[in-house]
């Protein structure tokens, strides 16, 4: 009784999970810009805001950090100041910012989406529908 085994496998083996890692963080350049600024510095940027929070959180107490970043309560009215400072100015400079950012480039690509067409497409298509209709084609009967 002889047993067939099946051809070897032709091509190259499979990616590995560290190859697919690194091809799927090279196509992030393939991402809208903020999309690709959120993956690339932004994240480092919200790290760094959640670090703060996280550490004032322990550090003053959960309500106090939140209303030491919101601005609710002066970081001068709590122990210890230094981080309660460093919270705050996240709060009220880089959080703002952040949004506002977020927001001008949803709205800049909303407006840039309806400006697709060239103008001088627009033109002579205004001028097609504003020209006077062709007459009818001639019937072939002659009756």
């Amino acid at each position: 009784m002889s047993f067939v085994t099946a051809p070897p496998p032709s091509g190259p083996p499979p990616p590995r999970r560290r190859q697919r890692l690194r091809a799927r963080w090279a196509d992030r350049h393939a991402l809208p810009r903020f999309g690709f600024w959120l993956l690339s510095r932004g994240a480092l940027v919200l790290a760094v805001c959640g670090v703060l929070y996280v550490l004032n959180g322990f550090l003053i107490g959960w309500a106090n950090a939140y209303d030491v970043m919101l601005g609710i309560t002066s970081p001068a009215g709590v122990r210890p100041q230094w981080s309660a400072w460093l919270l705050s100015l996240i709060g009220w400079a880089v959080m703002p910012a952040i949004v506002g950012a977020a927001a001008g480039y949803v709205i800049t690509e909303q407006i840039d989406a309806h400006h697709a067409r060239d103008l001088n497409d627009v033109l002579s298509e205004l001028r097609s529908l504003a020209a006077p209709p062709s007459p009818p084609p001639a019937s072939g009967d002659g009756s």
